[in-house]
């Protein structure tokens, strides 16, 4: 299936609830993963902190075929050294029975050209060791890690490595 099919677009107030179904999925992936996978979230907080006053991050769905099939959570940091900012990858979730199907990838060509638009001086996410799967896919990307906490990699898309995955196919 190629990525004609897929469609990248912002999340709506009135999808609070459908955010936090793949919050609680990514939460699942996580947990067998053997990461920390506890939840403390619910729609009422989705809704005042991604979509009130202030909103502190930013939610994509990845539409295939007209269905919603993943999604990504994302905000900016700011580094005072740099005087500019970096994209932070909070979550990444393809839902099962669609990955491999160009899904992730348009995600993150599409945050890769919000980080461009943005200025930003790089990506950046992380992955457990355990999701083998995860790690090749970031690095098919171009991605690299930049350090290993325990369990835990940190990924990032350095400024080559962002504009590469921002330009059109």
């Amino acid at each position: 299936m190629g990525t004609e099919h897929i469609i990248v677009r912002a999340a709506s107030e009135d999808e609070a609830p459908l955010i936090l179904e793949f919050i609680r999925q990514k939460a699942a992936f996580d947990a067998g993963m053997k990461c920390d996978a506890t939840l403390h979230t619910s729609e009422a907080a989705i809704r005042e902190t991604l979509f009130g006053a202030t909103p502190f991050a930013r939610v994509l769905f990845a539409e295939l075929s007209g269905t919603v099939a993943a999604f990504a959570l994302y905000y900016f940091r700011y580094s005072s050294f740099q005087g500019r900012p970096h994209l932070w990858l909070d979550d990444l979730f393809v839902s099962d029975q669609v990955r491999s199907h160009g899904v992730g990838a348009a995600l993150m060509r599409r945050l890769a050209q919000i980080a461009v638009d943005h200025q930003c001086t790089h990506m950046a996410w992380t992955a457990s060791v355990n999701n083998a799967r995860g790690i090749q896919f970031y690095k098919r990307l171009g991605a690299e890690v930049s350090e290993q906490r325990g369990s835990t990699l940190f990924f990032q898309a350095a400024a080559p490595a962002m504009h590469s995955l921002a330009r059109p196919i």
